[in-house]
């Protein structure tokens, strides 16, 4: 849990500083349509930072592989996907393009790994 619940709010810091800098750093050097492209990959980066949060909460509750799935899912989603859109947002290069839709891949495989852990959790009452 504590893996989690660090990595979770460190992501979510993270979150909030880059896309800090893309509103004010880089909202007058780059075209309008690059800067959209930025928040999309720190609004993505931010879900996902809560999404560990939950992935920290359900590994209090019920440990085990689907969790830690979970968990690694949303991680190397938002390196790949976030990190991806904010490289294409800063710098217009189309290198990394071809790595976003693995980014998204792997917050579906974050997001379905967190619904049958959920699955498996003890009925309240």
């Amino acid at each position: 849990m504590k893996l989690w619940l660090s990595i979770g709010a460190l992501s979510g810091f993270l979150a909030v500083a880059i896309g800090a800098f893309g509103a004010h750093g880089l909202g007058s050097r780059v075209p309008p349509e690059q800067l959209v492209t930025f928040e999309i990959g720190a609004r993505y980066h931010m879900y996902h930072a809560l999404a560990l949060l939950a992935v920290a909460w359900l590994a209090s509750r019920e440990p085990g592989l689907v969790v830690s799935v979970a968990g690694w899912a949303f991680v190397v989603g938002t390196i790949l996907f976030s990190g991806s859109l904010y490289y294409l947002g800063a710098t217009g290069s189309k290198t990394l393009v071809l790595v976003t839709p693995m980014g998204g891949v792997a917050f579906m495989i974050g997001w379905i790994c967190l619904f049958a852990a959920g699955l498996r959790l003890p009925s309240a009452g």
